[in-house]
């Protein structure tokens, strides 16, 4: 689907200010989240945010008439990207903030995915990593944990190791998920691809619900503006916007914009819950956003190239 002219004016403006845009936007969604978390648990929250962008995928997936996959093996590969990409990856950051981490330091954690999937995954995969590109994955990783440290000395230690498990396994599962996208997935039509994907996180998290939750919900106004934000802005415009943009070949201006993400959900922060920033935590974002910044920069231009295609 074809929403500007190929090459046209309108889409070379559109394309040099969604990376940007689609940073801001994806800023909010841990911001959202503190805002609803206090009114329900984190599976019940996600499962409502899916289903209800599910129904309007669904809805836009009839109307436009978009293909549907071809083939068993595309279906098994979107709801596989799904349950990675929205499913584990939100649910590990929601409940990492239900359980006691600041919106800030999520992001920095989730800030990490570039530099996690080009030094740790991207060898798995036969793609390089030099000496430059550890150098910033050590930098980062210290700088994460600055944050972490921080923010643990509000929470306790001993309360905050969940915290941490969870806030891994949010942003292994967005690398993977990622690279399984594009790999397995870029053939499918956006829109079939993005409703298939809600559909399996929504289910998926209706059964961590069910068995790990209460399901109880404290319907105020705040928790409703939440939920319609994460929902329209985030579950169906962020992600569309993000991958309208890897498929007009800026993916490496997305990647290369992540590292500005920790600072921006930090002003959030700042601005919305008067989240003080310590000494420490302002230190670990600077140093984290150095790391992440040297490994994208020094990316080998073969691996750049193969995200591209």
């Amino acid at each position: 689907m074809a929403l500007f002219k190929p090459n046209s004016v309108t889409e070379q403006l559109v394309l040099a200010g969604a990376p940007s845009l689609f940073v801001v936007l994806w800023s909010t969604g841990y911001i959202s989240a503190r805002l609803g978390l206090p009114y329900a648990e984190a599976a019940t929250f996600l499962m409502m945010r899916f289903a209800l962008a599910a129904a309007f995928m669904v809805a836009l997936v009839v109307a436009s008439r978009a293909p549907l996959p071809t083939s068993l093996r595309e279906w098994i590969h979107c709801a596989v990207a799904g349950a990675l990409v929205h499913g584990l990856y939100l649910y590990g950051g929601f409940a990492s903030i239900k359980a006691g981490l600041t919106p800030t330091t999520i992001a920095v954690v989730v800030g990490m995915q570039p530099m996690i999937t080009a030094v740790l995954i991207g060898p798995i995969l036969g793609e390089a990593v030099n000496i430059r590109q550890w150098g910033g994955f050590f930098l980062g990783t210290v700088g994460g944990i600055l944050v972490i440290v921080a923010n643990f000395s509000s929470i306790g230690f001993g309360s905050g190791a969940p915290a941490v498990y969870l806030s891994l396994l949010c942003v292994v599962s967005i690398s993977v998920g990622t690279l399984y996208q594009k790999r397995f997935c870029a053939s499918v039509d956006l829109r079939s691809g993005t409703m298939i994907q809600l559909i399996v996180a929504a289910l998926l998290m209706w059964g961590i619900s069910s068995w790990f939750e209460t399901g109880y919900v404290e319907w105020t106004g705040t928790f409703v503006f939440a939920l319609m934000w994460l929902v329209f802005v985030l579950s169906v415009g962020a992600y569309a916007l993000l991958w309208w943009l890897v498929r007009r070949k800026a993916a490496t201006n997305v990647v290369s914009l992540f590292f500005l993400m920790p600072p921006v959900t930090a002003v959030f922060d700042w601005l919305l819950f008067d989240q003080g920033l310590s000494l420490i935590t302002l230190m670990g974002i600077a140093i984290a956003v150095a790391g992440i910044a040297i490994v994208i920069r020094y990316e080998p231009q073969s691996s750049v190239a193969s995200s591209n295609k």
